[in-house]
């Protein structure tokens, strides 16, 4: 079942971070310009966090097994759609069932982690592997979609075949999962499955200091990473001046710094309490964009650039994956830690949500700052939610540490 859990994550991967591609594709392909291609982020996290909203409690009653099928079923069949229709408004539907999907699958998947894991250290150990597998996978989705991208002719529609490709593997991935039975019987609890008792149930989670603490941190994050995500492929294009092709391969070295990076943090937060990690991280990565930027301002690679004739900002950038990977599967692993396992749906529920809202607000920032003064003072924008997340990340410890002392009192106290 774990290795199930890890390639839905991993197709997800694929899909959800192809919209940058999608976006430079669709700009030369379809001919729209930046403001309305930035729409498809929002095609895709709206429908994440309504579906995240709406779903979230009621998940265990159809069972987390049958939820991600129901996700790639969905995802497979959209996936169709785009090389027997193209245009700009399928790949809107295509981004609305990725998005509803997506919510549905991380909701599953997030809650199964507690239910195949015996303790906190296993809980975010398994966490860190999966989100490092899905870095993987927005890896090998970059290099897919460049794949069958014209080197020639950007415009060239030969892209869409891949689309073909990515439905068979859906297919594949329901038949593993058909496969995997899984005991979810510890998720259910009385009262689960009304919408009084799921609102009440989030509220009631939304209510704790923690918790609302940690949505802000997850949301700040997920918006500095959607910005650099999302744009990258067309800052390398436009500001690097680098082929289409190269522009998205170059982009997806991003995604295996993050990758990198989660599966080393399991490692380097035996020796390092995670808070100062985290801050380190942060640092790093406002370091990063100082020294990278003002590199790119005047970079120009000569026509049919490759990898070896890019700007050292197209290789600088691209690092800050590193120093940003452990920061959301670590706070999203002390959060879910805090909870009891029943309540592990709604709070994953409450993640997506806010993750959702962090994507959509970064890129449509981005793409507005690059549309109208150029992508070097978008990336700078940046540094504005690194600061605020330093400030997040202090709140966060402080009550993590907080309900680490009341547990212990608690269990006491129900012993005797």
């Amino acid at each position: 079942m774990i290795v199930a859990l890890a390639l839905i994550y991993m197709v997800f991967a694929v899909l959800l971070n192809s919209v940058g591609t999608v976006i430079l594709q669709s700009i030369h392909a379809f001919g729209v310009d930046k403001p309305r291609a930035s729409l498809l982020e929002l095609f895709k996290d709206l429908p994440i966090a309504v579906t995240s909203f709406l779903v979230a409690s009621f998940l265990p009653l159809l069972g987390y097994r049958r939820a991600m099928m129901l996700a790639l079923a969905i995802v497979g069949a959209a996936c169709t759609l785009m090389p027997l229709r193209p245009g700009f408004h399928t790949a809107e539907f295509l981004f609305a069932c990725i998005g509803v999907s997506f919510a549905l699958a991380k909701v599953a998947v997030y809650s199964s982690i507690g239910l195949l894991t015996a303790d906190k250290a296993g809980h975010t150990r398994l966490t860190n592997t999966i989100e490092g597998l899905f870095m993987l996978g927005v890896l090998a989705g970059g290099w897919l979609f460049s794949a069958f991208v014209d080197h020639a002719d950007p415009a060239n529609p030969s892209w869409l075949r891949v689309y073909w490709l990515l439905a068979g593997v859906c297919a594949l991935v329901i038949g593993l999962l058909a496969a995997s039975p899984m005991d979810e019987s510890a998720a259910r609890e009385d009262g689960m499955g009304s919408m009084v008792g799921s609102l009440l149930q989030m509220r009631a989670l939304f209510l704790r200091p923690l918790v609302y603490v940690f949505l802000l941190s997850a949301f700040l994050y997920v918006l500095i990473e959607q910005s650099f995500g999302t744009w990258l492929p067309t800052f390398n294009n436009e500001i690097l001046h680098l082929p289409n092709a190269v522009s998205i391969q170059l982009a997806s070295m991003l995604a295996g710094a993050t990758a990198a990076g989660r599966l080393l943090a399991g490692q380097v937060l035996r020796r390092l309490h995670w808070h100062r990690l985290l801050n380190l991280c942060v640092l790093g990565m406002a370091a990063l964009i100082v020294l990278a930027l003002p590199l790119a301002r005047h970079a120009a690679a000569p026509a049919g650039a490759g990898w070896l004739d890019a700007p050292a900002a197209a290789y600088l950038i691209p690092l800050i994956g590193l120093l940003m990977a452990p920061i959301y599967p670590v706070i999203n692993s002390v959060a879910l830690g805090a909870l009891p396992k029943p309540a592990h749906a709604a709070m994953t529920g409450l993640i997506v949500i806010f993750s959702a809202l962090g994507g959509t607000l970064g890129s449509r920032i981005t793409a507005l700052v690059f549309a109208r003064a150029g992508g070097i003072h978008a990336f700078y924008f940046s540094l504005l939610p690194m600061t605020l997340i330093l400030v997040t990340l202090f709140f966060f410890r402080r009550e993590s540490d907080r309900a680490g002392a009341v547990a212990p009192v608690a269990a006491g106290a129900a012993a005797e």
